[in-house]
């Protein structure tokens, strides 16, 4: 949401292929793909199983190094092996299984792993970790075990972790994929203050699309390559071409088109539920006022044919 012109990350010409277990074939994962990330954006990756999104998310910390092309987080080449810790302590990675992320018995013992690795000073440690609590909502926690937390609970300490070791940007791998409702919503809440109120630029890979909606900007994937790219509006209204890659639209988006398709004159980029509602109140009241002046004019003929009379 703020955004400026300083790069977060870069990605010129990235191809990255893998051998196939099956036959030691090279497959590619990521076709010649080129990115750019500003500083304070919130950037949402798209697409179906296999379409690539989620290595290239990797290769945006480092976790995964391009076969060609180069990949830049804050100016640093992710294949320059002396600047991989300041690289990953810049762009965070959360993944999709919370449990995988936690290693300590006790909430506030795993939030300092992180930054304990470091080398960071214990003062310092100490005042990183109740801050990162504070801001996903979890210091009433932080003496608790981590395996009887919930689900969306679990993630938002898997954040915290991410967060005490101060990164200018977070990449969420399917954060909630493996949540029940109430814990996407939690952890979806946590994301949108990292980035409105904490000013952490964010890059979420999700299956949901109706995560993707308050995103700065919305990227496709299929088949190694990106396949769409804009803003959520841009994309979404787009509903044939976006289903034609395996993906859905918003609800209330595809509600919307729908509707049009019956005939009705309504907006094709409506996003969410309050927009659709405003729009069929409009067009309520324009009909109302097209009844009307019908009326009227019917009313006025009939009086001049009175007076003829």
């Amino acid at each position: 949401m703020n955004m400026n012109d300083e790069l977060m990350i870069k990605l010129e010409n990235v191809t990255y292929e893998y051998k196939s277990y099956i036959d030691d074939s090279m497959q590619i994962a990521v076709n010649n793909v080129n990115v750019e990330v500003k500083k304070g954006e919130f950037l949402v990756i798209l697409g179906h199983n296999g379409s690539g999104k989620s290595t290239m998310a990797k290769m945006m910390n480092g976790l995964l190094l391009p076969t060609h092309g180069e990949v830049y987080v804050m100016d640093m080449n992710t294949k320059d092996e002396d600047k991989i810790w300041d690289i990953r302590s810049k762009a965070g990675m959360v993944f999709q299984n919370p449990d995988n992320q936690i290693v300590a018995t006790i909430v506030e013992e795993d939030v300092a792993f992180g930054p304990e690795n470091l080398g960071i000073p214990p003062a310092e440690i100490r005042k990183r970790v109740d801050e990162a609590l504070e801001i996903v909502e979890m210091s009433e926690y932080k003496k608790h075990a981590p395996h009887l937390l919930s689900g969306g609970q679990k993630q938002r300490v898997a954040i915290a972790g991410i967060l005490a070791m101060n990164p200018d940007c977070i990449i969420f791998d399917e954060p909630t994929a493996m949540l029940d409702p109430n814990g996407r919503l939690e952890v979806m809440k946590t994301i949108r203050k990292l980035n409105e109120n904490e000013g952490k630029t964010i890059i979420l890979i999700t299956h949901y699309m109706e995560e993707a909606v308050k995103a700065d900007r919305i990227i496709v994937m299929s088949q190694g390559e990106i396949a769409m790219e804009g803003t959520p509006r841009e994309v979404f209204k787009q509903v044939e071409k976006v289903k034609k890659l395996g993906l859905d639209v918003p609800q209330v988006t595809e509600l919307a088109y729908e509707l049009r398709k019956e005939g009705i004159d309504i907006r094709e980029d409506v996003l969410n539920v309050e927009e659709l509602v405003d729009l069929l109140w409009l067009l309520k009241l324009k009909i109302w006022i097209i009844f009307t002046i019908q009326v009227l004019l019917l009313r006025k003929k009939h009086w001049i044919i009175l007076a003829l009379k």
